[in-house]
């Protein structure tokens, strides 16, 4: 045993090691921003969000000065207590979720710290409840007075998120070069390719255009072959701030929920195709999601979808063994023991 030891020490697995001091949460934020911004490289808003949230955690006094393998449950918690109480711009006190997206963001960089063998121990860290997430589903009622009431730039923009699933910056992002009212060859629809880099699934996909999206874009075009498909009369692009002001006015005045946000369109998008059968990879292909579990919400089968997709399995293999039977000298029709 005594060897061993003596073998080890010598090798340097063994004895006292001196530990690097562990740095605070604010000495550690820029390492974190940098490794965000190499990792997210392709995602400019993913980048944008967490420098954001990041700027938050450290504004916190208490939070910032202490070290990472200092930064426990009961710290966290204290953390939780002064965030709820703190008033936004808007002179409302802060929801759940935008706290939420604090503790997702600290909760990263810890995990980060411990990959990198800064700290060992990685606190739970526990989100508020009472978070409304933005699962608002517009009827087709609300939709046509919503369009009825709506005009210009915001009437179009609706009706393109409702009827392609298409993100309020990537509709704003739009440009006439990326739109093709004429189907190609062998095609029914028209199609608008989305060039977005909020996911590697999003940067450039085929989305089909409906005949009265075809129609709105073809009023909308005119002339015009290049430029943003929505833009002011300078030409200069919208911001989303002034949709969400129009878009407000427009909710109020129609009394609809508060519940209804824009991004309401682009979940009902998603679940009308969940609704009309489309299977999830179908609808992560539309939507541009990252990954297909975000794009399985939006398929709920029926019975009557689940038997359908049984017959429609059934007529092709039953197609397929006839044909199978036709090029190897058996009968259609044959029976097993006919056969025999």
């Amino acid at each position: 045993m005594e060897a061993a030891h003596r073998t080890a020490l010598a090798k340097g697995e063994v004895g006292i090691r001196e530990r690097k001091v562990v740095p605070t949460l604010k000495v550690f934020a820029p390492r974190f921003e940098q490794a965000i911004e190499t990792e997210c490289a392709d995602k400019p808003a993913t980048i944008s969000f967490y420098k954001a949230k990041l700027k938050n955690l450290v504004d916190d006094a208490s939070l910032a000065t202490c070290r990472l393998d200092l930064i426990d449950e009961d710290l966290i918690d204290a953390y939780k207590q002064r965030r709820t109480k703190k008033v936004s711009r808007r002179k409302q006190v802060l929801s759940p979720a935008s706290v939420n997206r604090e503790l997702a963001t600290l909760r990263r960089l810890i995990r980060l710290a411990q990959e990198w063998k800064i700290i060992d121990r990685v606190p739970r860290i526990r989100m508020l409840r009472g978070e409304r997430t933005r699962e608002f589903v517009v009827n087709y009622t609300q939709e046509a007075n919503y369009l009825a009431a709506a005009t210009g730039n915001l009437h179009d923009i609706a009706l393109l998120i409702i009827d392609t699933g298409l993100r309020m910056g990537e509709v704003l992002s739009l440009e006439w070069c990326d739109v093709r009212l004429d189907p190609a060859d062998g095609a029914k629809y028209g199609y608008l390719t989305v060039r977005s880099r909020k996911s590697k699934n999003s940067k450039s996909r085929n989305v089909p255009l409906t005949d009265r999206v075809s129609g709105m874009l073809k009023e909308l075009a005119g002339s015009k072959l290049v430029g943003l498909v929505f833009c002011r009369a300078d030409g200069s692009g919208l911001v989303q701030t002034w949709v969400n002001e129009q878009h407000r006015a427009i909710r109020d005045l129609l009394k609809m929920p508060k519940e209804c946000v824009p991004h309401s369109f682009r979940h009902t998008f998603g679940t009308r195709l969940g609704e009309s059968g489309a299977d999830a990879f179908t609808i992560m292909k539309l939507m541009g999601h990252s990954t297909v579990t975000v794009s399985q919400r939006y398929v709920h089968p029926s019975p009557e979808s689940v038997e359908l997709a049984v017959e429609r399995m059934a007529a092709l293999q039953l197609k397929k063994v006839t044909s199978v039977g036709i090029l190897s000298g058996i009968p259609a029709g044959a029976s097993q023991s006919s056969l025999q």
